[in-house]
């Protein structure tokens, strides 16, 4: 060691005693660990997305949340002279009871079988235009076209082309196949109903399906082509696993329209006839609340169509994501 001096290694130890001295002096309030300060910036960052979420948040809650619970509750209320009236489940049973919202709840079923169909037909249409078939950006914009038009206007056109002395029943007795009774016949009114519905909306889906071919991956098209694939095997196998998320929504988005969106044709087709059988949850609530004057007795219809909807919608969300996993 040399003399009046110390070694190297003598010298590390001690800067290293004096920097974690240093490091363990006590802070203001005593402690033995250095205090921990977030800067103004930081918090303001974190309360961001609520502050930005929150003027949604509070029109949902009161322009939706809200009177859908006012609605609830006044669902167990009485109508005429029991108005304002506490009658517990009096309205849910005499709805159970009427033939009219029982025959509004099997054509409900009808839908939710029909419901893939409608999905279908979009999705179908999507994968032809992303596959560049010849035409297929005038295809694009005359398949869009029905979307932009009025339910009261595609109504009245079908009126005219579906009546029984109309031009479609006039081709199909140039072929021996007689006239038929496309929206007097209560066996084929409400099959007549949801076809106009569906020609007449099935553009927004092709949108979103066409939004949805932008994110699936082309690589493995090229794959599948090169392998040989058939287009039905492309189809089933690369491009349904691959919209697999925009599948679940098309399909929880048709059916809601589908349950809330065909008040116009249901009105100026058929008025709910014949003999009501294209009666839906939402033109039984228009005929209680408007004509029958009993707001009671459509609130509990409204709260019936709204549970409806949650639960069919739960439960397609559950179906499609175990099937998209099985794949």
């Amino acid at each position: 060691m040399p003399i009046g001096g110390s070694s190297p290694a003598v010298r590390s130890a001690q800067v290293e005693r004096t920097a974690g001295a240093e490091f363990e002096r006590p802070g203001r309030h005593g402690t033995g660990r250095t205090s921990r300060h977030v800067p103004r910036g930081a918090r303001a960052e974190r309360l961001a997305p609520f502050v930005l979420v929150a003027p949604a948040v509070l029109i949902i809650v009161a322009l939706r949340l809200w009177p859908l619970l006012l609605g609830v509750n006044f669902s167990f209320t009485g109508d005429g002279e029991r108005n304002g009236t506490f009658v517990g489940f009096d309205n849910y049973a005499e709805l159970l009871n009427d033939p009219l919202f029982r025959t509004a709840l099997r054509n409900v079923g009808l839908l939710v079988i029909l419901l893939p169909v409608a999905v279908a037909i979009p999705g179908l249409l999507a994968t032809f235009i992303y596959l560049r078939v010849p035409g297929h950006r005038l295809f694009r914009g005359v398949y869009f076209f029905p979307a932009v038009l009025s339910p009261v206007i595609v109504g009245a056109i079908f009126n005219l082309m579906l009546g029984f002395d109309g031009p479609l029943n006039t081709a199909l007795a140039q072929i021996g196949l007689g006239p038929i009774d496309w929206l007097g016949d209560p066996d084929i009114a409400m099959f007549t109903v949801v076809g106009v519905h569906i020609w007449a909306t099935f553009g927004m889906a092709l949108v979103v399906f066409l939004a949805g071919f932008s994110t699936l991956d082309a690589a493995l098209l090229d794959a599948a082509r090169m392998d040989g694939a058939s287009l039905p095997q492309i189809i089933w196998h690369v491009i349904v696993p691959g919209l697999s998320r925009t599948i679940q929504f098309v399909f929880v988005t048709t059916m809601i329209g589908m349950l809330t969106s065909m008040f116009g044709l249901l009105y100026v087709m058929t008025s709910g006839g014949p003999e009501g059988s294209t009666y839906l949850p939402e033109f039984y609530v228009w005929i209680q609340q408007g004509q029958m004057n009993r707001p009671a007795l459509a609130s509990a219809a409204s709260t019936v169509l709204f549970l409806i909807m949650l639960v069919v919608g739960i439960l397609q969300v559950i179906v499609l994501r175990r099937a998209g996993r099985e794949d």
